[in-house]
Order: structure tokens, then C-alpha cells, then sequence
């Protein structure tokens, strides 16, 4: 029998019925303090039979903070809120995991406590303008003796998000957010332990990865890579290095799943024409499940698993209009059209709204 999205399959020490995996959204619709409300319940839980949800990016500080209402991990009031998701999730007989993030040079100084400067691997100011039309900042580039502090950081939000009930983390070093930033020498021009080499690099991303597996365990973890993208102005000399040198690191510390980011559509938002597909050297780099993400279909999608370049497929968009996406895909059903308007911010509308075929 061939393997396909709709195999089950194990993932550390979680048998999944699928491998249609949602990806991680931001929705922008966090309550006060950011706190999810029990309208994440709700959005979360109607998409329950995804094989696996990733739930949106989610702050490990304050001070990792880069949006308006974007949810964070590192208090008990969110503990709480994230904890009516996951009993949410899991009453519906999911399974879901939280993306620990850190947006470090790209954050918007209006939301930082006392207005702070975002800080970022170096002082290199990011290209354009944010998503309100402000001119970015110069971020004020770590000082060594802050680094173990962000690890610390993680450390925390994880231990939060194992407080709040999730079966496990995904760490956010994709789409040039702080562990992106110091992985690509376009934004990391240190000089000390952690800038030069790869492998100088990779470092702050190692440990961070680490820390969180000291607090969930290796076949709970999943990182989040997105090695050609030029989101928030990214660029590095030698991608295929810097990504399978990665790759391989985490492949060593025995982390369950890489989540590459690797656009198969030229409109993709993450999509870098002109180079050749990575994703299949970091397959070889590493040794776990790779989980594949970037404009798939089901049809894409099967190919890809069956094809044994993927063990799963992420879908963004699909699932946010198609809370019965599983199902709709496996009755070849129609698809509901996205609505761009309520991606970020707002009310039920465009969240909680958007129907089944029952």
C-alpha cells in the first residue's frame, strides 16, 4: 500500500491519524495582555483533525514581541488562555504544538515595553517599511552577556507552553526572525562566538534547541528552517552550507521533525526564483521526519510524501478557509475561498466563520 497524507504515522511518541499538518498562522487576535481568548479555542479546535496543528507564532518575552495582538508564552495569564486551547484541541481528539518565537531586528518599536529598540545579531537595519507603513529601526545588536538570557528565554516558553497543555514545541528559526537572523551572515556580522563560521552561526540556534529539549525531551521538539527566503529583507552568501550544516546539527541532537519552508509556486510569498530545491540535501543531512511546506495541494502534496521527499506537508491557507480540510481532500471536495481582508485582526469573521461541508 503506498503512503500517502492520509498514512498515519508516528512522531515520537504521538501516532498521528494524517500527515496534513496546519501551519503555524499569525491571526492577530489575541485578547488583552497577550492572551489567547476562547475564540482560539473555538478556530483551533474546528480544526482538530489535521494529523497535527502548529499553533501560531507565540512570544517568548515581552521583549521578543514584534505585532499588535500576537500571543505570547511567558506569563500565567497566558498559560491559561493557551491551556482553553489545548483541552479545546484535545476534547476534539487533536494534537497540537506551539511555535516559540522571537522576532528580534523586525520587531515594531511600538510595541516593545518602554519603547525599546529591537535587538537583532548585528546593527543591520532592515530594507522597506513594516506592515503599518513605519520605516524599520537600526536594532541594537546583542551584547554577549545578553545571549544566554534569550536562551533562557526559550527555556521558559517552553516550560510555559508544557504548562499549557501542548504535546509538544516547534522552534520558530524561519521567515529572518531573530534565530534566522543569526543563522545568515546578510544580518549576522559578528565577529565573537556567535558571527564568522556556520558553525558560529548556527550556535544560538543549537542552544536554544537545546534548552527546549532539556525541557520536553528530543521526540517532542521540531525547528522550523526556511534556508532561501528573503522575507523581512534575508540573504546569506551560501545558503546550502549554512542550512545543511544546520540541518545536520539538529539532526544530532535527535529533534522529531525538521519544517522546511521551501516554495513549490513562484507566487509564493516565500518563493526565491532561479535556485535549485534544497530540501532534498537537508533530507540527506537529516535524520528525522521532514516536513515539507510551501503553496502544496493535495495533489503536490501526495506526490511529495510519496515520492519520499516529505514524511508530512504543511498547509497554511487551506486549513485557515477549510476547517474540514482533511476531509474535503479526501472526498475530493471543493475548497472555500480565502478571505484577505480578515486575514489579520478582527472579530469571528474570517476566523471561526468559514464553513464545513456539514
Amino acid at each position: 500500500m503506498s503512503t500517502d497524507l492520509f498514512s498515519p504515522i508516528a512522531l515520537g511518541p504521538l501516532t498521528l491519524p494524517n500527515r496534513l499538518v496546519m501551519a503555524p498562522m499569525t491571526r492577530s487576535r489575541t485578547g488583552a495582555a497577550d492572551t489567547p481568548t476562547d475564540l482560539a479555542a473555538t478556530y483551533y479546535a474546528q480544526r482538530a483533525t489535521a494529523g497535527l496543528i502548529i499553533a501560531e507564532a507565540t512570544q517568548v518575552s515581552a521583549l521578543a514581541k514584534g505585532y499588535p495582538l500576537t500571543p505570547g508564552i511567558y506569563n500565567n495569564a497566558q498559560v491559561a488562555g493557551w491551556r482553553s486551547v489545548t483541552d479545546a484541541v484535545h476534547a476534539k481528539g487533536g494534537r497540537i504544538f506551539l511555535q516559540l518565537w522571537h522576532v528580534g531586528r523586525v520587531a515594531l518599536q511600538s510595541v516593545l515595553p518602554d519603547n525599546a529598540l529591537p535587538v537583532g545579531p548585528s546593527a543591520v537595519k532592515p530594507a522597506g517599511k513594516t506592515f503599518t507603513g513605519e520605516e524599520y529601526v537600526t536594532p541594537r545588536a546583542l551584547e554577549l552577556s545578553e545571549i544566554p538570557s534569550i536562551v533562557e528565554q526559550y527555556r521558559n516558553g517552553a516550560g510555559h507552553a508544557k504548562a499549557a497543555g501542548f504535546d509538544g514545541v516547534e522552534i520558530h528559526g524561519a521567515n529572518g526572525y531573530l534565530l534566522d537572523q543569526f543563522l545568515r551572515d546578510g544580518t549576522n556580522q559578528r565577529t565573537d562566538a556567535y558571527g564568522g563560521s556556520e558553525a558560529n552561526r548556527a550556535r544560538l540556534l543549537l542552544e536554544v534547541t537545546e534548552a527546549v529539549i532539556d525541557v520536553w525531551g528530543k521526540e517532542r521538539v521540531g525547528v522550523r528552517l526556511s534556508p532561501f527566503s528573503a522575507f523581512n529583507d534575508m540573504r546569506d552568501s551560501d545558503p546550502v552550507t549554512t542550512f545543511a550544516y544546520a540541518a545536520r546539527k539538529l539532526s544530532d541532537l535527535g529533534i522529531v521533525y525538521l519544517h522546511i519552508i521551501e516554495p513549490i509556486n513562484s507566487d509564493h510569498i516565500m518563493a526565491v526564483p532561479g535556485v535549485e530545491p534544497i530540501a532534498p540535501l537537508l533530507r540527506e543531512s537529516f535524520q528525522g521526519i521532514v516536513m515539507l511546506n510551501g503553496g502544496y495541494n493535495k495533489e503536490t502534496g501526495n506526490a511529495a510524501i510519496e515520492s519520499g521527499a516529505a514524511d508530512m506537508i504543511s498547509f497554511g491557507i487551506p486549513f485557515l478557509t477549510n476547517p474540514d480540510l482533511v476531509r474535503r481532500y479526501a472526498e475530493n471536495a471543493a475548497l472555500n475561498a480565502p478571505d484577505q481582508s480578515t486575514m489579520y485582526g478582527g472579530d469571528a469573521h474570517g476566523y471561526t466563520d468559514y464553513p464545513t461541508l456539514a
